[in-house]
């Protein structure tokens, strides 16, 4: 890199760093304000914000490994999402906002009753703001750090040190600026981002080792195109991505909604919800919602995966486990002067934007949901914003630690998804079943870490598992339900008034409530979600048709994609914008 290239990353941290410094003053003097921004937030940027947080430093890494191992068809592995993405959308965004809750977890108390409930929400705290959080900030320092190591080729200790520095920023205007300034610099940090990838993946194809988009198709196998993966119990020598019948069910038929997993819980969680909660009313959580996942899953991957394809190309010598690294070596190699500093500068913001919300995000979890809900009750607000702003350089120093002892985490993503399945139709049903109770979510959440062992001492892999692990794991939670008390009535009709979910699983509560609206159009709802899912697939192939040059594919996209919102905008229309969307 040359000094402009360094000029330019110092301008970036700057920038970045002043927007965060302005919205100190506006981080409030109480935790509503310093973790919801009063829940004033606009759909835009709290949709952009979930976007910037899933962009994470080894995302286009990994996009790159997916795509030069299986071809676009590779990418099934997280597209498959989309479905409970869209399911959040419709069926929950807006009753996330209508309960009003600081956090997620904080849920257990609000729609269950007892000591157990007590229980899930402080254990859920612990073990989501603290425990996992610092493991996934952990895997994002390491992937940043094996970036820059490939980029630079330096030694990696030298490197930990640059990191560490540059998280050492995000924590301080983290703690600062509270959620305004995290969410604003999140979205200056996603456009860095997405305009250094688009410049990579345009220098790359027109390259001449390329040659352009038509001489990319030339020169590799016509399967590698497809976005579909072939269905088959035999390897294909050409590189498409195969899968057996029973892995395809899992992936299209089960994991998005069985399984809990960061960023894509069924039901909606985590930052995810955060932000939901945020938005200044149900029509701004609808929309932030839907912006977030037709972005993830249909704007952004592109650029990525053109780098990937051309990866192939240029670097055929790349082993299995080094595939990912190919996208370092294409920024390497074919960025300008300049344009390396926006590359290095853009990796940095989708660094910086994953940090700065699961700082955010975990220490809301820790104050709202444990330190002050079991250790210091009765305080001043400016305690406990203080005390926040202490959790989050805490939770940066503790994943600093741990960063050192990650050398390697092949399969985290299966594992994660492992032992969550099952959890995924608890979260789901809790919000339309009254017979729900803490103990079924409590049974549900253990009973994965039970059988999973079981299965791998049999040397039953992922996603085989899932197939042992989603039924065992719903039998267990229906038998622990029946077998437990219900949540207490009183609860139940205080959550049923201000959530009112409607339906007839919840007829036994809602006719002792005359005023509140005992259904919901669940029939509109479910038309929303198909046509959600139509939308995000159909923009994600027009795009992609688009650019390899199937103009005459992409039409049949659009039209799709112009049916889809039609319906859409009718039935919430129909809905109601006037009283469902305060």
């Amino acid at each position: 890199m040359e000094l402009l290239d360094y000029l330019i990353v110092a301008l970036y941290f700057i920038i970045s760093f002043s927007i965060a410094f302005y919205f100190y003053k506006r981080a409030g003097k109480d935790t509503d304000e310093f973790f919801l921004s009063g829940r004033n937030l606009p759909w835009y940027l709290a949709g952009l914000s979930m976007v910037a947080t899933t962009f994470a430093a080894d995302t286009p890494l990994a996009v790159t490994e997916l795509v030069a191992k299986n071809g676009i068809a590779g990418n099934w592995l997280w597209w498959n999402f989309a479905f409970g993405g869209m399911l959040t959308v419709f069926f929950f965004s807006r009753l996330w906002r209508r309960a009003g809750l600081m956090t997620e977890v904080e849920f257990a108390e609000f729609r269950y009753s007892g000591k157990p409930a007590k229980f899930l929400r402080g254990f859920r705290a612990v073990y989501l703001g603290f425990i996992m959080n610092i493991i996934i900030i952990g895997w994002v320092n390491k992937a940043m750090i094996s970036i820059l190591t490939g980029f630079f080729n330096i030694d990696e200790s030298i490197v930990f040190i640059y990191v560490f520095g540059v998280m050492l920023i995000v924590a301080v205007y983290s703690a600062l600026s509270g959620l305004w300034g995290v969410v604003v610099t999140d979205a200056f940090q996603f456009f860095m981002a997405m305009t250094g990838c688009i410049i990579l993946a345009i220098l790359v194809v027109n390259s001449p080792q390329i040659g352009g988009i038509t001489e990319l198709q030339n020169k590799l196998p016509e399967s590698v195109f497809n976005f579909f993966p072939a269905i088959s119990e035999v390897g294909d020598p050409a590189g498409t991505m195969v899968l057996s019948l029973s892995s395809f069910l899992a992936y299209v038929g089960i994991i998005w909604w069985a399984s809990w997993y960061p960023g894509a819980e069924p039901g909606g969680g985590g930052y995810v919800v955060q932000r939901m909660l945020s938005a200044k009313n149900e029509k701004h959580s609808l929309f932030a919602t839907l912006f977030f996942q037709v972005a993830h899953y249909a704007l952004r991957p592109w650029p990525w995966i053109i780098v990937g394809l051309a990866t192939l190309v240029l670097y055929p010598e790349l082993s299995e486990n080094q595939k990912g690294l190919g996208y370092i070596y294409a920024m390497k190699d074919f960025l300008p002067t300049g344009l390396k500093g926006l590359l290095i500068a853009a990796f940095f913001a989708a660094y910086m934007s994953t940090i700065a919300t699961q700082l955010n995000w975990g220490t809301s979890y820790i104050i709202n949901d444990f330190y002050r809900r079991f250790l210091v009750k009765d305080n001043t607000e400016k305690h406990y914003v203080l005390i926040s702003r202490l959790v989050t350089l805490l939770l940066m120093i503790v994943s600093v630690i741990i960063t050192l002892f990650i050398n390697r985490i092949s399969g985290a993503w299966e594992f994660i998804l492992e032992c969550g399945a099952g959890l995924g139709l608890v979260l789901i049903l809790r919000w339309f079943w009254w017979r729900i109770n803490a103990w079924s979510e409590i049974s549900a959440m253990i009973t994965p870490f039970v059988i999973l062992p079981i299965l791998k001492f049999f040397q039953i892999e992922f996603p085989n598992t899932l197939f042992i692990i989603v039924p065992s794991t719903t039998l267990v939670w229906l038998i622990v339900t029946f077998l437990t008390k219900p949540t207490d009535e009183k609860i139940l009709i205080e959550f049923y008034r201000k959530v009112y979910p409607g339906g007839k699983l919840w007829l036994k509560i809602s006719e002792k409530i005359p005023e509140a609206p005992k259904h919901q159009n669940f029939s509109l709802m479910f038309i929303n979600w198909i046509a959600g899912v139509i939308l995000v697939y159909s923009s994600l192939f027009a795009i992609g048709k688009i650019i390899l040059g199937f103009y005459a594919d992409s039409i049949i996209y659009f039209v799709l994609i112009i049916l889809s919102v039609m319906i859409i905008s009718k039935n919430l229309s129909k809905e109601g914008w006037e009283t469902i969307l305060k």
